[in-house]
């Protein structure tokens, strides 16, 4: 029996440590949506409970929170399997600029308001 091909083993094992570096990404993306799911609660429920303020302005924000949420969660889907096609094909999927200046927008808009809400509120 003969032995395997260094470059065989180091192959495989890139490939091994690939697949699993695309596992955490994937896991990172649903802590993200998550933690962007606990701001939606905090900012569009918790928040106006504790202030005289309206509660439209913290329900906008909240739900631009829950927004978001859903959006990374998705995405994050979708980018685990484009990478482990490319992986599998032995090739690269770069991440859409489109959508991660989109995420970026929308992430500096919802800072924004609520920056807005923290200084105004009473």
């Amino acid at each position: 029996m003969t032995e395997p091909d260094r470059t065989d083993v180091e192959t495989q094992d890139a490939l091994r440590r690939t697949r699993l570096a695309n596992e955490r990404t994937y896991l990172a993306w649903w802590r993200t949506s998550l933690t962007a799911f606990a701001v939606a609660l905090g900012a569009g429920k918790l928040v106006p409970e504790l202030t005289d303020s309206p509660r439209w302005p913290y329900a906008v924000d909240g739900g631009g929170f829950a927004l978001l949420g859903v959006v990374l969660l998705v995405y994050g889907f979708q980018r685990q399997r484009s990478v482990e096609r490319a992986v599998s094909a032995g090739d690269f999927a770069p991440a859409s600029s489109r959508f991660l200046l989109a995420v970026t927008a929308m992430g500096l808009a919802l800072g924004v308001l609520t920056l807005v809400l923290v200084a105004v509120s009473p």
